[in-house]
């Protein structure tokens, strides 16, 4: 199991080592998603891509539901396992699978029949809606199997295991990627499904990763996986469900205040009609790219810092957060740069209507080079939650964003156009980064203990 320490090393080389199997990662993920969406968009249509950027939303919200607890964990294993206490991880992720298996069927269950409801709340204009909930119906069936995906490849992360997760992540796209085109059109044996068909190919992928994980795990025999006694784990420890649910519960919380307001902001925009849908929809297909090395970064610091925490590394602690704001200046800075100067070719892969593509195309100018503050955001974030303080990154989330931005978009937008929705990007990254930036240097995030 100690080959997995991130506990020694050189700093700069670790984060950067650590990182890249996350940002292949996203990087792969973003690529199957855009690639699903240039089939939609230009072979079925504006209104079927304005749909599925609707069931983003709602996918987004679930998985916040979910993403504190996984977070939790991982966290927690990479505390025990920088302590090297190596059976309690084992505990922590016995007491987790099981929480996910059951809170995925409920939640799976109630999304089923509340959808067109869930639907209606985004005020999904009625051209969209057929498509939105098609694809709605089948994409649910997910949740479970990439619910158990996300949670396994975090704790996996926790450990300092970031190749496995990434192989089987690389499964699923090509499953993903290839069958989308077969099922949509109908191609050979397969039945045209239309939009269905590029749920239906999401969800046979995150069966066949997460069945393949499993099996991988075993057959290599992974430092993680339960054995003999260790099965009676599976049963959930009150005292670790109780710990996992005050921390997870404030980064759920964190995640539900930010789908919340994409939804909000999702709602704001669709009043402006289904061509400004399609352009805002393109528009964060590109600039998901841009978030990926922080993203990446974020969660190597995360996971790096955990386990320093636990080996009470306070200096490397230190070290790897300024390490990932230079790598996030250099990353997120060059991609931002890169949208600026192909920013019409980009934003032709996803629409052909040049008035759609004018829109984007002003959505990217006011926000691409904001996604830089982003990272700065998530690297302050992802360090002071290593230690599991995470009640003030709650409190700053809800302040930047429901405070600032959406009443900031909400009014400008109504008075002075829809240019203003897109200026609350930098303004809420800006609020949220000067608030992280006086709790780093003056809160007391060091002094929070997770004690499992």
């Amino acid at each position: 199991m100690e080959r997995t320490q991130l506990t020694e090393g050189p700093i700069y080389k670790t984060v950067f080592l650590f990182s890249l199997p996350l940002l292949f990662s996203n990087i792969m993920q973003s690529l199957n998603g855009t690639i699903n969406s240039i089939w939609v968009g230009h072979d079925l249509g504006a209104n079927a891509f304005a749909g599925t950027a609707n069931v983003n939303n709602i996918n987004f919200l679930i998985f916040s539901l979910t993403f504190g607890i996984a977070m939790a964990s991982s966290i927690a294993v990479g505390q025990n396992y920088g302590a090297k206490r190596f059976d309690e991880a084992k505990r922590v992720i016995g007491t987790g699978f099981t929480f996910f298996v059951l809170f995925s069927v409920v939640v799976t269950v109630l999304s089923e029949i509340f959808a067109k409801n869930l639907l209606d709340l985004l005020h999904t204009p009625p051209s969209v809606m057929p498509y939105a909930m098609a694809y709605l119906r089948i994409f649910i069936l997910t949740v479970p199997f990439s619910n158990l995906y996300n949670f396994l490849t975090m704790v996996l992360r926790g450990s300092g295991d970031a190749r496995t997760p990434f192989y089987f992540m690389l499964l699923a796209v090509i499953i993903d990627t290839g069958m989308n085109p077969v099922l949509i059109f109908g191609l050979g044996p397969f039945p045209k499904m239309g939009i269905s068909g590029s749920a239906t190919a999401t969800l046979s992928a995150q069966i066949v990763a997460l069945s393949s994980m499993l099996v991988f795990l075993y057959v290599r025999q992974h430092p993680l996986a339960l054995r003999g006694r260790e099965f009676r784990y599976l049963a959930p420890s009150a005292q670790l469900m109780r710990l996992m649910l005050q921390r997870g519960m404030s980064m759920g919380l964190q995640m539900l205040v930010v789908s919340t307001s994409s939804m909000a902001l999702i709602d704001l925009v669709n009043t402006f009609g289904s061509a400004a849908v399609a352009a805002f929809s393109a528009s964060m297909n590109i600039t998901n790219y841009i978030s990926m090395p922080a993203m990446a970064i974020g969660a190597s610091v995360s996971n790096i810092c955990s386990q320093n925490v636990g080996a009470n590394r306070w200096d490397r602690v230190t070290r790897t957060f300024q390490a990932g704001l230079v790598y996030n200046l250099v990353m997120t800075g060059a991609l931002a740069g890169l949208v600026y100067i192909f920013n019409r070719d980009v934003l032709h892969l996803f629409i052909t209507d040049e008035s759609v593509v004018s829109l984007g195309m002003r959505v990217n100018d006011i926000t691409a080079w904001s996604f830089i503050l982003f990272g700065v955001m998530n690297i302050l974030v992802s360090t002071v939650r290593s230690t599991g303080a995470v009640l003030f990154p709650l409190l700053i989330s809800f302040i930047s964003l429901w405070l600032v931005r959406i009443p900031f978009s909400y009014i400008m937008a109504a008075y002075a156009g829809i240019d203003w929705i897109w200026w609350s990007f930098p303004l809420g990254f800006l609020v949220s980064d000067i608030l992280l930036l006086i709790y780093y240097f003056h809160g007391g995030w060091k002094r929070v203990k997770l004690e499992v």
